[in-house]
């Protein structure tokens, strides 16, 4: 195997998530011979696609928000996005079911989705454009704070914007609930329940996680979702594409077995016996089993290990032979009671028998997802990351308790309709991604300080390590995931 032991600029990769490609497409326009060592068969991480029957599934994450930071990519090589994946901005965002029969679409015309919020429920448009401005500075507040930079080096708090932000840190509600906040804002339950779901997107419980979450909503509602036209996992083709023409070089089915480290710095990787010199070294891996696995002699951070892992996912994937008119792309059915719902995932450590769940079909845009008069169903249910609970029977009654909301709530009979089916539960994601516990966002977000407490960027103990992924800073989420590649190159070329 070749690799960069002649070149003084050279840099493994483990994994090749979206923060993997990202890292590996930003170290090559910066003069380095990159090589990304992936366990899989494919690039992509979490996300991934499947085919079967005529239909596709993308597995991974299905809402995109900011294609600009993925654009990026390509316009530090000088190359046109464009010319490598396309992707439409969407009008209609959401809809929304409620078990009394309330329906609410949510818009990217903001006027437009405050009509609805008039028109469906209680409140009023104006109070909908004062949260959104909320959540607006909230994000504003911690951008060049949190997301954009690290938090672990002294220095990293003297410029000004980031001054101005820890001045105005009373205005990110860091110390009430989301439910809280979102209860100080509307008085129709539909509207908080609605914007309490918004904490799932990083595994989180809004009865305990922090009100600057809100940000969440500015980016999805404020500035908008998108939907790729071949489909999400068409921005890793097209990354991987950039990235190989750029020169970096993928080898899969590769897993790293140790992170060879000497007086407190970084040789380069071992893969079964062979010893692969390099002078840094960036892992996109989990950060829980970056330590426990390919580092298993060095000191471990034990607090961000030890602490509460996010909460995890049952999806089934379901070829259905029917359409949905009344139906979207994006689609959520909401439980009688949400708190409940809540504490059954996050403390009871089970599946609660009424859940919310969200349900995407992204034939609906990509036509060629389903064969004609068919649809391709991505259902998603919120659970816990894995204690060793008895999955298959999880798997058995989350699916029941699916078909029996969608049936109650579309009048119709799904299982009638279901050609395929293919399932993907915590233990999986443990397996196949190296996630903690299954869990899908690294740590948990469910604490005041969660923010803080998530692994920095780089070691502070070994020279030339570095990290980049949903597991360490600033946290889960492709945008997020691309914003840490963009730190830990940055702080890698500082060295």
């Amino acid at each position: 195997m070749q690799n960069g032991s002649h070149n003084s600029k050279s840099c493994a990769v483990i994994g090749s998530g979206i923060a993997g490609l990202a890292s590996a497409i930003r170290l090559a326009a910066n003069g380095y011979q990159v090589d990304v060592f992936e366990a899989n068969d494919c690039a992509g991480g979490k996300i991934r696609q499947s085919y079967e029957k005529g239909y596709r599934f993308d597995m991974g994450p299905s809402v995109i928000t900011l294609p600009e930071l993925i654009d990026e990519l390509f316009d530090l090589h000088g190359r046109n996005p464009r010319d490598y994946f396309t992707y439409t901005r969407l009008d209609h965002l959401f809809r929304y079911f409620f078990p009394d029969g309330t329906v609410i679409n949510s818009f990217a015309d903001i006027e437009k989705f405050g009509d609805e919020v008039e028109l469906k429920t209680s409140d009023t448009k104006a109070t909908l454009y004062r949260y959104l401005d909320s959540a607006r500075r909230k994000y504003e507040i911690t951008r060049p704070v949190f997301i954009e930079q690290s938090i672990h080096r002294l220095k990293d708090f003297y410029s000004r914007s980031v001054l101005e932000g820890v001045k105005r840190f009373a205005e990110i509600d860091a110390f009430s609930s989301m439910d809280a906040v979102n209860r100080s804002y509307f008085s129709d339950s539909h509207m908080v329940e609605l914007m309490n779901y918004y904490a799932t997107y990083v595994g989180s419980n809004p009865f305990v996680a922090p009100g600057t979450l809100n940000v969440i909503q500015h980016l999805e509602i404020n500035l908008g979702l998108c939907m790729p036209d071949k489909g999400i996992y068409s921005i890793v083709e097209a990354l991987v594409k950039l990235a190989e023409e750029v020169g970096v070089r993928f080898h899969y089915n590769s897993r790293v077995d140790e992170i060879v480290v000497e007086n407190k710095e970084v040789k380069g990787i071992r893969i079964a016996q062979d010893f692969i010199p390099f002078n840094k070294v960036l892992s996109n891996m989990d950060v829980y089993f970056t330590y426990k696995q390919l580092l298993p002699k060095h000191k471990q951070p034990k607090l961000i290990l030890k602490q509460e892992k996010s909460s995890s996912v049952i999806c089934f994937y379901w070829g259905i032979n029917n359409t949905y008119p009344e139906l979207e792309l994006h689609n959520m059915f909401f439980s009688e009671n949400q708190r409940e719902d809540y504490n059954t995932v996050f403390n009871k450590n089970t599946v609660y028998h009424d859940p919310t769940m969200y349900v995407c079909i992204t034939s609906k845009h990509v036509k060629t997802d389903a064969p004609e008069g068919k649809e391709n169903w991505f259902v998603l249910l919120n659970v816990p990351n894995n204690q060793g609970q008895d999955w298959d029977a999880l798997v058995e009654q989350s699916k029941q308790n699916a078909l029996q909301k969608i049936n109650s709530m579309l009048n119709t009979k799904l299982e009638d309709y279901i050609e395929i089916e293919k399932v993907l539960s915590p233990p999986e994601i443990e397996a196949r991604y190296s996630s903690a516990f299954g869990a899908l966002y690294g740590n948990s977000s469910n604490g005041r300080y969660a923010t803080f407490l998530r692994h920095a960027n780089f070691s502070r103990r070994i020279k030339n390590l570095y990290f980049a992924g949903g597991s360490v800073h600033p946290g889960a989420g492709v945008p997020m995931c691309i914003n840490s590649a963009k730190i830990a190159v940055n702080i890698l070329l500082e060295a």
